[in-house]
């Protein structure tokens, strides 16, 4: 792939045999992150900062004990969180990562995640940028969907 071939908005999505609450729960709550993060990128997140709305910014530790302060830029409990990475203290550079869940009924979701750095200029972050691809993606919404099926 060239690099106007590379794509700048990458999805993955899937049906989860879970209700919607409980997944998002998960989601939106940092420290359960890592453990379905697909793109091994997440080290640890501290406990309590479980997100409740547009605005707040909850820590991540990424592997290499890089601390990134993430912004949440859209939310709707239950339905919809996105968020800007940024380093401590600075503004976020330009790439996003949404969570999407669609109830299809009490015990089934339809989960997507996108990842879009359409607005990403830092040259140096845009290397991890092209290597998040969409089967990263889908790996961290099989692992999701693996905390519900055996």
């Amino acid at each position: 792939m060239t690099e106007t071939t590379v794509p700048r908005i990458v999805h993955a999505s899937r049906e989860i045999p879970a209700n919607a609450a409980v997944l998002f729960d998960l989601i939106a709550d940092p420290a359960k992150q890592p453990s379905f993060d697909g793109n091994d990128n997440l080290a640890e997140a501290a406990p309590g900062q479980r997100v409740t709305e547009a605005g707040a910014v909850f820590t991540t530790t990424l592997t290499g004990d890089v601390v990134r302060e993430n912004h949440v830029v859209e939310f709707v409990e239950g339905k919809v969180i996105a968020w800007t990475p940024a380093e401590p203290g600075k503004t976020p550079p330009g790439h996003l990562w949404r969570w999407e869940l669609e109830p299809i009924d009490d015990n089934t979701t339809r989960v997507t995640h996108t990842y879009d750095w359409t607005n990403l200029h830092d040259e140096r972050r845009q290397v991890r940028a092209k290597a998040t691809t969409a089967d990263k993606l889908q790996a961290s919404v099989d692992r999701l969907a693996s905390l519900f099926t055996k």
